[in-house]
């Protein structure tokens, strides 16, 4: 029978730990909703919500859609279906339609051209053809491509989203996303593939065939730990970004949607994050590996597992207050034996007033074996006296 088990606790914080002191020449604010009709700005790490407006409402991506591309293309990378050096060519029909079309690499008609190469065109100069050639070179077609963009959409949860297209030129509204979708695509890209991102992300230019071309990125090389991710803009969409600063392990990401001019977003963008960064202070909880509570066992060699925190909790709050905390446990229970070690089994709710709850993840602190039939007897004899 499933059930939620609910732990509540409360707790008082009174000191803040120390935040970077902002660039002096970015105005910490939230972006006014003229300026920025969607914005969203979360932790990556905790997953809190730190500031949101209109962040399920659809809307058009423009090149933020390459993301989700980048994103399939680290999967595959990850799981040896996709090689750096392996090679693809421009092929006639990809050459017609997408040479030089919008933003390009330039890739020339039977050019042949390397994995990592595409992906430096696509992370860094917003290169159009090279995601054609990425796609049909590593999934066939086009449309395969978009199955498998559309399938890891749906694994992430990304409810408000559907791709159309693999780098988000005009498809008469086929692709869309929601500013919350794309902190859960930015989440996945960043934390499963650490090392492709600092790789492939936040490289202030790329050459190539001897055509040197600059990352439009509003906040690198402005704010402090800013390491990208994406813009986008055509008439339709204005102008979008989807960007990411860490500073002293906290990592913050931000969506500003909707402007009408690039100055707007790269202004709102800055100080939108220097807002982040300066308006809250954080505070650790509890240490990675920190007992929070149990949960029962069906059918196991113990009746109970602890459960520990996955990572460590920490959480952003005003600063300058003293926020009450509530928390609560969740997870479907009794849990059925066997369960592995570290195995994700409940979820630690957090909730600040005046603030949206935000989970993070508790796992099994040891293994614990299917009952062999003493356990089951004394399983038994305990639930009748419990």
């Amino acid at each position: 029978m499933n059930k939620i088990s609910r732990l509540m606790l409360t707790a008082m914080l009174v000191s803040a730990a120390p935040v970077t002191a902002a660039d002096n020449a970015i105005v910490p604010a939230v972006p006014s909703a003229q300026d920025v009709p969607i914005a969203f700005l979360a932790d990556l790490g905790t997953g809190q919500v730190l500031h949101e407006r209109e962040a399920d409402r659809r809307f058009v991506p423009a090149s933020v859609t390459k993301v989700m591309t980048t994103f399939v293309a680290f999967e595959l990378l990850d799981g040896k279906q996709l090689l750096p050096n392996q090679v693809f060519t421009m092929n006639h029909g990809t050459f017609r339609d997408w040479g030089r079309k919008g933003s390009s690499m330039y890739l020339a008609e039977n050019e042949r051209v390397t994995v990592d190469q595409l992906l430096h065109g696509i992370t860094t100069v917003s290169a159009n053809d090279a995601c054609v050639v990425l796609a049909v070179g590593a999934a066939g077609s086009v449309d395969k491509w978009l199955a498998m963009m559309n399938g890891k959409a749906r694994e992430l949860g990304m409810a408000n989203s559907h791709f159309g297209t693999p780098n988000g030129w005009m498809d008469e509204g086929r692709t869309y996303v929601s500013a919350r979708d794309l902190f859960k695509l930015s989440r996945a890209l960043i934390s499963r593939h650490p090392e492709l991102y600092h790789r492939y992300i936040g490289k202030p230019s790329y050459s190539h065939n001897g055509i040197v071309q600059n990352n439009h990125d509003p906040m690198i090389g402005r704010v402090e730990g800013a390491d990208g991710i994406k813009t986008g803009f055509t008439r339709q969409a204005g102008y979008n970004y989807l960007g990411s600063a860490e500073r002293d392990g906290r990592r913050l990401v931000l969506v500003v949607a909707g402007s009408d001019r690039p100055a707007v977003r790269a202004d709102a963008a800055r100080a939108y994050i220097e807002w982040g960064f300066t308006h809250f202070a954080t505070r650790k909880l509890f240490p990675a590996g920190t007992k929070i509570a149990s949960a029962k066992v069906q059918n196991g060699s113990e009746t109970k597992v602890p459960l520990v925190a996955a990572h460590p909790v920490v959480i952003s709050y005003e600063r300058g207050t003293t926020p009450d905390i509530a928390m609560k446990i969740h997870y479907n229970g009794p849990l059925q034996a066997p369960l592995k070690a570290r195995a994700a089994v409940a979820e630690l709710e957090i909730t600040i007033k005046g603030q949206r709850p935000f989970r993070t993840e508790l796992v099994a602190a040891q293994a614990v074996a299917r009952a062999n039939w003493w356990q089951r007897i004394r399983n038994g004899v305990t639930g009748i006296f419990a």
